[in-house]
């Protein structure tokens, strides 16, 4: 199903997340990001490597919303055979602290016990 994109963002006072959400949300791009920010530069391969789970044509359609959504950038090199290269666009960078933020949180909440109590959290 596509996605339906905001026109503004002034529909209500939590549409800006959802905005924001929407250009890296999902099991996959958050991730990706992650990698490229730890690896820098990445070719498709690599990247299938370090998300195994991840199916050739989720992580096709995943790399083509985020590089159509300004935060990755896609380079061929006419060689034989092709290879493509992953890297983060200027925008895509900008998301460094977000993503860590990410990591951070999510290295807290599995170091936690026991890991199913929210009250835990303060």
């Amino acid at each position: 199903m596509p996605r339906i994109r905001h026109t503004t963002l002034a529909c209500s006072p939590g549409c800006t997340v959802e905005a924001t959400l929407e250009l890296f949300g999902g099991k996959w791009k958050a991730l990706i990001l992650y990698h490229l920010f730890e690896d820098g530069i990445l070719r498709f391969g690599e990247l299938r490597r370090r998300l195994p789970n991840v199916t050739q044509r989720m992580l096709t359609n995943q790399l083509r919303e985020l590089e159509a959504d300004g935060l990755v950038s896609r380079t061929v090199f006419p060689e034989v055979p092709p290879h493509v290269e992953y890297a983060l666009t200027d925008l895509g960078k900008t998301l460094k602290p977000v993503i860590q933020a990410l990591k951070t949180w999510g290295d807290q909440y599995a170091h936690s016990a026991p890991r199913n109590k929210a009250t835990d959290w303060d």
